[in-house]
């Protein structure tokens, strides 16, 4: 369930606005017809989902996106994609989850939702401590943990430090790095029980346990403070390798304060992402990151971000776990106005039955009316006063109808079956059955029901067997076509240059001795290779490192080559380099092979589509297009 659908599978909420349907045809592809209801839809939800506000299309511009869109899933689900056993199973766990909240009976109030807008526009800043709590855990076990918790919170409350407490209790393993320190946080970004203490707990004081899905926690509330909203920024990161060395973090360090000096000096952020950042998803798009809140990004980062003052201002080098940044303000976007809120909280609230209140019974109750439920008396006598172990001369007979279809013992006895359920009165497990088959009679009539069901469900099935075609026709095949990436490269190398970069090596001695000793035999013309043969016989006194730098790669070059700052810990008589200049030139392809990768991808998707509206005939109700209003 963890498949990341494209973009055009964007969740969409049950309370939200329908846009105005129609079942005229837009578009037909082949055999396909598409409606105009079903193309407004997804052009609304697109253009209403982007970053920048420049990328919205009108209906015209959309329409050839649209269009191939729909040619990928028509061709998939000719190839019988959509009758795999994997595609079947995974589309039928979204269904499930799609259909929850509208499979029960939800009641939530005005007051849920007044409540829940004023903790959006509020962030908690707090710590806390968790003891885990197994799934099977016994209701002994349970009581051993909640007792612990409690003795933590008295030595907490007579003046042990928090901080000090989850470093030394908490089984959430962050606490070891951060003492329990969450950061900054709003609303629907913690679950609920946790919510609820952390927007009820008083500044400075420590909550009561408060039991959760995970186990117990205690909290303490350091601030509240008014939402900051999101923020857009873009990064420049050299990112730290697994287990770096403090030398290697001392290297990475000597980069990113090159990078940073040449932004003092007026270079262009974006393309110092593109060709130096580390972050290989946010440096093609100039360093530039999906919108966050401060609770959605950790706190070394978030800190610093929002701190920014000014849209184009940038921050020092700053540090996390992850590496080291440089950050620039694009963009900030305030809270949304209740009025604007209203429909999403309204969904949450009715996805999350931690938050509203939910009845079965209602929920099946108000179906025997609408579907005519009657129950069979006479079948009913059958197996009253009988048990699940005895014998029956007959299980054809009926028990009840719905909807105009008769359910017998038969079904009934499946039911148990299928439930585990072998022993007891039927009786007491009647009802049961009973709320599970119209239940199931309800979720084969969400699409004909509810609209909004029927148009996500068939985004999550396009959507995925777009993921799974894109994977076989384009990713998959340009990543194993080596044949065909070097013809690629061949015919379109030389898009992908070097700047101007020093060729030659980097030379560091133990004392000035070595350094002697080395000048003299490069004097001499001898390799690298018998240079530190000769003089490494004993211990490691000169490194060689050979290769070619581009400007701000490394301190050392930066400083001899390009007068960079004089690196941290550097001494000039120790550390020299020996080369020169060379021009811009073309990178290789082992050189930029992810590059080419992605161009190549794109190359065969070109064509691929070509082939495609060449396949299938193609037919657009001009006349009706333009009927559709533009975001």
């Amino acid at each position: 369930m963890n498949r990341i659908i494209l973009s055009l599978v964007v969740l969409c909420t049950l309370g939200a606005n329908v846009f105005s349907q129609s079942d005229e045809t837009l578009i037909t592809i082949g055999d396909t017809k598409v409606t105009k209801g079903e193309f407004e839809r997804i052009y609304q939800k697109n253009n209403n989902n982007l970053y920048n506000e420049t990328d919205k299309k009108t209906p015209e511009e959309y329409l050839d996106l649209f269009i191939d869109f729909k040619l990928k899933v028509i061709e998939a689900e000719n190839l019988k994609m959509d009758t795999n056993a994997v595609f079947i199973n995974e589309l039928a766990g979204y269904r499930e989850e799609l259909a929850a909240p509208y499979l029960t009976d939800v009641k939530y109030n005005q007051q849920m939702i007044t409540d829940l807008y004023e903790r959006t526009t509020k962030e908690v800043n707090a710590s806390h401590l968790l003891l885990l709590v197994p799934k099977e855990a016994t209701p002994a076990q349970d009581e051993e943990i909640l007792k612990k918790i409690q003795d933590i919170r008295k030595e907490i409350i007579a003046g042990k430090d928090f901080g000090d407490a989850a470093f030394e209790y908490s089984e959430d393993p962050s606490a070891k790095n951060n003492k329990g320190n969450l950061g900054y946080f709003t609303a629907f970004q913690m679950v609920v029980p946790f919510e609820n203490a952390a927007f009820t707990t008083p500044v400075g004081q420590v909550s009561e346990p408060v039991r959760s899905q995970f186990g117990y926690h205690l909290l303490k509330v350091h601030d509240i403070r008014p939402n900051q909203g999101e923020i857009l920024v873009a990064h420049i990161m050299k990112m730290f390798p697994q287990d770096a060395t403090p030398e290697v973090k001392s290297q990475l360090k000597m980069q990113i304060d090159s990078i940073y000096a040449e932004l003092k000096s007026g270079a262009d952020f974006a393309e110092l992402a593109k060709t130096k950042s580390d972050d290989k998803r946010s440096a093609p798009q100039g360093g530039e990151m999906p919108w966050f809140s401060a609770g959605r990004m950790i706190p070394e980062f978030a800190n610093p971000a929002f701190a920014i003052k000014n849209i184009g201002d940038y921050t020092e080098p700053v540090e996390t776990a992850f590496g080291y940044h440089i950050i620039k303000k694009l963009n900030t976007k305030a809270v949304p106005t209740f009025e604007a809120s209203k429909a999403e909280l309204e969904n949450k609230i009715k996805q999350d039955p931690e938050r509203s209140i939910t009845s079965k019974q209602v929920f099946t109750d108000n179906l025997k009316v609408e579907y005519n439920y009657t129950e069979n008396t006479d079948g009913k006598e059958k197996i009253k006063n009988k048990n699940i172990e005895d014998p029956l001369d007959d299980i054809r007979f009926e028990l009840f109808k719905v909807d105009n279809k008769s359910y017998t013992m038969i079904q009934f006895q499946w039911f148990l079956k299928n439930e585990g359920i072998e022993t007891g009165p039927y009786t007491d497990n009647f009802d049961k059955w009973v709320t599970h088959e119209i239940t199931k009679l309800e979720s084969t009539k969400l699409e004909e029901k509810y609209p909004d069901f029927r148009y996500l469900f068939q985004e999550y099935h396009d959507g995925i067997l777009l993921f799974n075609i894109s994977e076989e026709k384009i990713w998959n095949f340009a990543a194993k076509d080596t044949v065909g990436l070097e013809e690629y490269y061949k015919k379109n190398g030389g898009k992908y240059l070097w700047e101007e970069r020093f060729k030659g090596m980097i030379v560091t001695c133990k004392d000035k001795a070595t350094r002697e000793e080395a000048d003299k035999y490069f004097a001499a013309d001898m390799t690298t290779t018998e240079i530190t043969d000769l003089l490494n016989k004993t211990e490691n006194v000169i490194t060689i490192n050979e290769g070619a730098w581009e400007k701000g790669s490394n301190p050392v070059v930066d400083y001899y080559v390009w007068n960079g700052p004089e690196p941290a810990n550097f001494d000039s008589e120790l550390s020299f380099i020996r080369g020169d200049k060379i021009p811009p030139e073309p990178k290789k392809l082992d050189e930029a092979r992810g590059l080419y990768v992605s161009d190549y991808q794109k190359y065969i998707e070109e064509n691929w589509i070509k082939e495609l509206r060449a396949k299938y005939k193609i037919t657009v109700n001009k006349k009706l297009l333009k009927t559709i209003k533009g975001v």
